[in-house]
């Protein structure tokens, strides 16, 4: 592997590095797990670089979340522009995301991150804001409370997958998927 100071200089990819690197820590070793000095030995760089992309440890872990919620996003546009249905597109699109997302025992990457935001104020406030600008944005095709029914009942099965000691699936989780999906397409 190059040194630091034989790598053609390429923020973007130093950046990209550390994420994957501190992803896979995370899910090697949980967020505890989780050190400045680890996930700068595994990206190659010194702490300095690190810190130069993330100034604190805190904000790693923030750019980690952030990382998460721009795929989930891309995900749900990508399914939103399939839909040929606007009524409750969003919902849907949300649903297949978080059932796609179920966490596989103990090999989901995201599910260490996903459940630190129950306990990381910061993290929380990011996906509150995500959440709410989606919302809002999506105000006239997804404000039901059939539809935010659907979507409560989504993040229920994924926590409770993720909370199942034995990392078994949820019982008929992809049934459980198209039931839900069909609530969205009712009037």
């Amino acid at each position: 592997m190059k040194t630091a100071s034989q790598r053609k200089k390429d923020p973007e990819l130093v950046r990209r590095t550390l994420l994957d690197c501190a992803m896979r820590l995370a899910l090697e070793h949980g967020p505890a797990g989780l050190t400045v000095q680890a996930v700068a030995e595994a990206a190659g760089v010194t702490k300095g670089g690190l810190f130069h992309h993330f100034p604190s440890k805190q904000a790693l872990v923030e750019g980690l979340f952030a990382d998460l919620v721009e795929k989930l996003d891309a995900d749900i546009e990508a399914a939103m522009a399939k839909d040929p249905q606007p009524r409750g597109s969003f919902t849907r699109a949300y649903v297949r995301a978080t059932f796609d997302d179920l966490p596989q025992g103990q090999g989901n990457p995201a599910a260490a991150l996903y459940v630190s935001a129950l306990a990381e104020p910061s993290v929380l406030r990011m996906w509150a804001d995500w959440f709410t600008a989606r919302l809002e944005r999506h105000r006239a095709t997804d404000d039901e409370p059939s539809l935010e029914i659907v979507r409560m009942a989504a993040d229920g099965a994924w926590l409770a997958h993720l909370m199942r000691a034995d990392g078994a699936a949820v019982p008929d989780a992809a049934g459980l998927r198209e039931r839900l999906i069909a609530m969205t397409l009712t009037d």
